[in-house]
């Protein structure tokens, strides 16, 4: 075995995440996007340092489910069988250590739970919330304590020394809770020596899921195993932190790179779940977060799950409003039968989901009344023997029923259609208490709910709004959830004289581009080392500006494509050329900035020149040559990272047929061992040079599948880019035109 079949399948920043260099690069974060393939990152990771001879005994992996460390365990031993990586939750951990016997230096050894005081080996068991409120009353405390934090040394000595009867006596029985479990773990490694040593010794490497989710106390937990190595290797996604009132600290994440400065962070953005028209309304809403915590996600599945015609479709979310729940359910079984049976699908592809529990139980209330399955439910079958007299019929529990769940029940699920219901202030987002502190931050763990929601969707998303409902006893009106996106107003086009139109555009763009270059000095330094980030987001909003200036409806297909090339390789993009505004359709065709090859007049342009060097384009002068020498020049610049637009044509089509093809891109595509990317554009001609009114245009962009010239030449060893790689793009774009 090699690494290359662990690493088969993963895209480029996944193989990065697998391939990390503690040593070189420090501890590193993860930001794993909603549907990215965590899981299947973390456990490569693992079998990975395996192959480079890591001893399984020496990796801890710490979930938050037995379930998720099941599943874990289950694909490491697929490759590596009976490997004893310790894979496991927090609490398993903690009381693993309790159970531990340290050595105490002199030839012996001691149980850990001793060298804390306890007389008996630990046990979790349920305590009695009532009989701990009555002893804690006698104390007369005036700071509030609670059954889980009495082992916490937040308090000060006076209040410690009145809690530590009650410890005692914990410590007599042996009877603790989960964070008791996670306090004393933490006390026996900021406390003792031979114990810190001994665990330290035990694990060599850390890794941690869901690390947004983890409280103040796992946090130190994890601190105190790591001390000041480097092998610590996390994966959360800080849009997804919704457990704040578990205690959960989002704030974790946020620190991360000042608690480890010399750390690394690595994205993964692309969703192998969704249609890219959910991602869209996703990646909205979290637009003014800082930016260097901020993701874009991106569609990487063509096909979806199991390739049903659905999630070709590729589908805007609706937004459906109702006057009165009655009316509400109706549209939800009407849609629900119609996509049924339209699209072959089973009744488990279908969930509606809810803020809270009494939601849930009115909808699954609902689908009963319609005679529709509901996932969970248990009923009854007919009894073999056809004598309900004779015998009780068996029950059985519902599996193809539709969900109905509580968005917090539906993290890490996935359904082909979601009805999110519900969306109206006080339900979502849920009514926020406190001082304006506290309303902000439950206000924002509101928001990061509604993202998991709304990713739950993998083809089709409905957004429910019902103005009158019955809750908590009454018929209430409801505003309209401020989550919900904005209605587009069909503003009425003005129409104007061609000319005209053309000046309106150049000027409120070059205003645009002015704006920022004024702005620039300031925005660096707010952003800092982020810089690059922003510029990033900035000209994808600059790309979305000029299309909405040039009245067009953009369509990209196949934007999963990208999801397979290795942007960690020099990577060449190529496309058919019919207008000036085939740049920032290409932009936002890929997602991402790339240098392109221009002619130098353009840089005549006032404020377009400095854009241009800012992205890394490459101007040529046509009329004296030179082009090839250029482009080789800002190649051996930018190294790996070079990632550069070519128009092979070399100039615009004024049909917009496919013409001749220059040789050019495709020699600096062998010659640095690229991934060439192709893309056609249909329809940008009439966007500016061939306008003929100032009403609305259509332009369509297909991303093809990408080319890796390294396996070109292991299939033919005399493979020429002139005339092999040439020819073969040249038809595959000629036929999608």
């Amino acid at each position: 075995m090699d690494a290359e079949e662990i690493l088969k399948g993963l895209n480029s920043d996944q193989r990065a995440a697998v391939l990390h260099d503690h040593e070189k690069n420090a501890q590193l974060l993860i930001l794993a996007g909603a549907g990215s393939g965590k899981t299947s990152v973390l456990t490569k990771r693992i079998q990975y340092r395996i192959l480079c001879g890591v001893e399984p005994e020496k990796i801890l992996a710490l979930t938050f489910t037995a379930k998720a460390a099941a599943e874990m365990r289950e694909r490491v031993q697929k490759l590596f069988p009976n490997a004893g990586v310790r894979l496991c939750t927090f609490h398993s951990l903690a009381l693993y250590m309790l159970k531990c016997k340290i050595p105490n230096g002199a030839g012996g050894e001691y149980p850990a739970y001793e060298l804390l005081g306890f007389k008996k080996i630990p046990s979790p068991t349920e305590s009695s919330e009532r009989e701990f409120s009555q002893a804690l009353s006698k104390l007369k405390l005036k700071v509030k304590v609670s059954r889980e934090n009495l082992f916490s040394d937040c308090y000060g000595a006076a209040v410690s020394a009145k809690l530590q009867p009650l410890r005692e006596a914990v410590l007599e029985s042996g009877q603790v809770v989960f964070e008791d479990l996670i306090y004393s773990a933490i006390q026996l490694l900021e406390t003792n020596e031979a114990a810190r040593n001994y665990f330290r010794e035990q694990w060599k490497e850390i890794l941690v899921d869901e690390y947004q989710d983890i409280n103040p106390s796992q946090y130190r937990l994890v601190k105190g195993l790591l001390g000041d190595r480097k092998q610590l290797f996390v994966v959360g996604d800080d849009d997804q932190a919704i457990y704040g009132f578990r205690g959960a600290d989002i704030g974790n994440i946020e620190r991360f790179c000042e608690d480890f400065k010399e750390s690394t962070q690595i994205r993964l953005e692309w969703n192998y779940r969704s249609v890219p028209n959910v991602l869209y309304l996703a990646n909205d809403i979290f637009k003014n977060k800082p930016i260097h915590l901020r993701k874009m996600l991106r569609a990487g599945n063509l096909n979806g799950s199991g390739g049903n015609p659905l999630y070709k479709e590729n589908r805007k979310p609706e937004i459906w409003v109702s006057d009165n729940p009655v009316e509400e359910v109706q549209k939800i079984i009407l849609s629900i039968k119609e996509m049924r049976v339209g699209y072959d699908l089973a009744w488990k592809n279908f969930a509606i989901l809810v803020r809270y529990n009494r939601q849930r139980l009115y909808y699954e209330q609902a689908l009963r009344d319609y005679n529709i399955p509901v996932a969970g439910d248990v009923v009854e079958t007919a009894s073999e023997s056809g004598s309900e007299k004779e015998s009780a019929s068996p029950e059985v529990t519902v599996e193809d029923g539709v969900h109905v769940e509580t968005v917090h029940a539906s993290k890490g699920l996935q359904y082909a259609v979601v009805y999110y219901a519900g969306l109206c202030e006080k339900l979502t987002p849920g009514e926020c208490t406190g001082d304006r502190k506290a309303r902000k931050k439950q206000l924002d763990e509101e928001r990061r709910l509604y993202y998991v929601g709304v990713t739950r969707a993998e083809a089709c998303l409905f957004l429910l709004y019902c103005k009158r409902r019955f809750w908590k006893g009454k018929l209430r009106r409801f505003r309209r959830s401020r989550f919900l996106p904005r209605e587009s107003k069909n503003v009425p086009v003005v129409k104007m004289p061609v000319v005209l139109f053309k000046v309106y555009v150049a000027v409120t763009v070059l205003a645009y581009m002015l704006m920022y270059i004024l702005l620039l000095p300031f925005i660096k330094l707010r952003y800092g080392r982020n810089f690059d980030a922003w510029l990033e987001r900035k000209i994808q909003d600059f790309s979305k500006f000029c299309m909405r200036r040039l009245r067009v409806d953009l369509t990209i297909e196949d934007q999963a494509q990208l999801g397979k090339v290795d942007w960690s390789r020099p990577v060449f993009v190529v496309g058919n050329h019919n207008s000036f505004a085939d740049i920032p359709i290409v932009f936002l065709a890929i997602q991402k900035t790339v240098g392109f090859v221009a002619k130098k007049s353009l840089s005549r342009i006032p404020f377009l020149n400095f854009w241009m060097h800012k992205i890394g384009c490459v101007l040529v002068n046509r009329e004296k040559g030179g082009a090839a020498k250029a482009v080789r020049k800002a190649i051996a610049e930018r190294g790996k990272s070079v990632r550069i637009f070519i128009f092979p044509e070399g100039t615009r089509s004024k049909t917009g047929a496919l013409g001749v093809f220059k040789s050019g891109v495709f020699r600096f595509a062998c010659e640095n061992d690229a991934i060439l990317l192709p893309l056609v554009i249909k329809g940008s001609g009439p966007v500016w040079e061939r306008r003929k009114d100032s009403g609305r245009c259509k332009v369509d962009v297909k991303v093809l599948a990408p080319i890796d010239v390294v396996e070109c030449r292991k299939e033919n060893e005399k493979f020429d880019p002139k005339v092999n790689l040439l020819p073969m793009v040249h038809r595959l774009m000629e036929s999608e035109l």
